[in-house]
């Protein structure tokens, strides 16, 4: 029996008074793209998702159009004029539907750090309830205050436990949504801030399910939460992509160049023998193997024209080169300094430039390697840390860069993962405790192969996706 089809409007009819623009909300950019455009991505990522409807704040449907096109979000099939009110909005919307009965996820474009587990949990909700609403708990005590001309005081404080914070999507069987709104419309009265106030208040025997919200799933209103999104988007993983099938995997593979720098052992190498295995051209180049030195802009010029001359293409590029010094820094030479600052920053740098055109030849993508440390500096680390928050601005600086080109670039974050470099660093350690490199390898794979950029992708031993990366290892 075939499911039933989900569609996912997005909420877009906001101006961004708030925020202190001239332009609405929605179209600023965080993380080098625009909020509408991290949350488009996001559906169009989600295999629950069928089509997305973009309702826009009138006079800026080009920039949708625009950022549509050049993202290749091809399940958006609409994008049309929001109304004054949230409400009209949803209503027009609704009109815009047809009659064909479907499941409707409703979501405000600005709430970009949507995750595949809450729109899979709002859809898996709905085979039950036919209203849902995403909602988290409220960690501050709510007070209700009276009304009046004078001072606000306190007239009750509501109990805690029993209190949540709405979210969205909030999402229905459309017939019943469409149902409410037809009795609301009769109502002179009517006003609501959402759509599921209008299923309780216009349907009452309609049950709404609650499904668990995320903090990150936060709505860009002050001018705050533009700098608190920003940095959510720099410090905190995003959703891994699915896991691939072996045939998957030849499917996207076969025929097609994969080059590796620091590819002859460690992540690097796993990397380039599972894209092997799964029919790719693959070339791996390393100080010990090949006498490249991803430092040194002559050896990454000569390595693409082999590449290229050898294969015609390249598809893939991936650097997991690094050196890890430790050491306080006024202990440390000035050699040390410049050979780790080249290896583990200006050798990105450097590649990028060097292989973007082949890239761009083929929308292809560029893979880069950060590590936790990147979000706070620690003693010992001083140049590692630095360079690798360097590297996850780059990711995302050329994300931006290269989008019109439709060439993706992402950053892995591995947790602590059993390679040589780190043995060499910190000796043997219980292996339990380490993340196998396999694993590490076959989510790098997917995240290369996957529409997403801009992103940097945590991988962690307790993520449910690593688990099943590493039975598929």
């Amino acid at each position: 029996m075939s499911r039933p089809r989900n569609v996912a409007v997005v909420l877009a009819g906001g101006v961004g008074s708030r925020v202190g623009l001239d332009i609405p909300k929605q179209l600023i950019k965080i993380a080098g793209r625009p909020i509408i455009e991290h949350t488009i991505a996001i559906l169009q990522a989600s295999p629950l998702v069928d089509e997305i409807v973009v309702m826009m704040t009138p006079g800026y449907l080009d920039e949708v159009h625009a950022v549509v096109r050049r993202g290749g979000y091809a399940k958006v099939t609409k994008v049309l004029e929001g109304a004054g009110t949230r409400n009209g909005t949803t209503a027009r919307a609704l009109a815009a539907l047809g009659e064909d009965e479907c499941n409707v996820l409703f979501h405000d474009a600005v709430r970009p750090l949507l995750s595949q587990r809450i729109v899979a949990d709002c859809v898996a909700a709905l085979e039950r309830y036919d209203a849902v609403d995403t909602a988290i708990p409220s960690a501050d005590t709510i007070i209700q205050v009276g009304a009046g001309d004078g001072p606000e005081t306190i007239d009750d404080v509501l109990p805690r436990s029993l209190l949540r914070r709405g979210q969205t999507p909030q999402a229905f069987r459309l017939s019943v949504i469409r149902r409410a709104y037809e009795l609301a419309s009769a109502d002179p009265d009517f006003v609501a801030t959402d759509d599921c106030t209008v299923v309780l208040r216009y349907l009452p025997d309609v049950p709404i399910a609650v499904v668990a919200g995320d903090e990150r799933n936060m709505k860009v209103t002050e001018p705050i939460d533009v700098y608190l999104a920003d940095k959510l988007f720099q410090l905190t993983s995003q959703d891994l992509p699915e896991p691939r099938t072996d045939d998957e995997y030849r499917a996207e593979l076969s025929g097609r160049t994969v080059v590796v720098f620091g590819g002859s052992y460690g992540i690097g190498a796993d990397i380039a023998a599972l894209a092997a295995q799964h029919g790719a051209i693959v070339r791996t180049f390393s100080r010990s193997t090949t006498g490249t030195h991803v430092e040194r802009r002559e050896d990454l010029r000569a390595a693409r024209q082999q590449v290229l001359d050898e294969t015609g293409r390249i598809d893939f590029v991936v650097n997991t080169a690094g050196v890890l010094p430790r050491g306080d820094l006024d202990e440390t030479s000035e050699e040390t300094i410049y050979a780790a600052t080249e290896i583990n920053y200006l050798a990105p740098v450097h590649i990028a430039q060097e292989f973007f055109p082949a890239l761009r030849e083929t929308g292809g993508a560029l893979l880069l390697f950060t590590s936790s440390s990147y979000t706070r500096g620690r003693a010992g680390y001083s140049l590692y840390s630095s360079a690798k928050a360097a590297v996850v601005n780059l990711t995302q600086a050329l994300s931006d860069e290269w989008a019109a080109d439709r060439v993706r670039v992402n950053c892995i974050n591995p947790e602590r993962t059993g390679t040589p470099m780190r043995r060499k660093a910190f000796g043997d350690e219980p292996a339990q405790s380490l993340l196998d490199s396999n694993v590490v390898a076959r989510v790098s794979l997917d995240v290369m192969l996957s529409n997403t950029t801009g992103h940097v992708i945590d991988v962690r031993k307790d993520d449910p996706f690593t688990q099943a990366a590493g039975d598929a290892s």
